[in-house]
């Protein structure tokens, strides 16, 4: 349904540009998210985009990363600039639709200090 791509290794203050495809079954969106987890830490928020355009970051990335939205690709983006290496993390998109929540499958980033 979702397809993550874009991560993978980086140097301290680098950048990313991870990308999540929604299926064309997937209609009615809302918003899209992308979401980040360490393996010794919970699921965390990292920024969300509304169909109506509504943007929001976590403080942790504001300032360093961009959401944006292909509508007609039906794919969403998250640009990371000036990584650090507490960025590291599995990195997940999900789209909110008035059908449900989705999942991507998550795509590894990996920031060297």
């Amino acid at each position: 349904q979702l397809q993550a791509s874009g991560g993978g290794l980086v140097q301290a203050g680098g950048s990313l540009k991870l990308s999540c495809e929604a299926s064309k079954r997937i209609t009615g969106i809302k918003a899209m998210r992308w979401y980040r987890q360490d393996p010794d830490k919970e699921r965390e928020w990292v920024a969300s985009m509304t169909t109506s355009g509504s943007i929001n970051y976590a403080d942790s990335v504001k300032d360093r990363f961009s959401i944006s939205r292909d509508r007609a690709k039906k794919t969403v983006y998250l640009q990371m600039n000036s990584l650090e290496p507490e960025d590291t993390a599995v990195y997940y998109c999900n789209i909110d639709s008035v059908y449900g929540i989705f999942w991507g499958q998550g795509t590894q980033v990996t920031v060297s200090s």
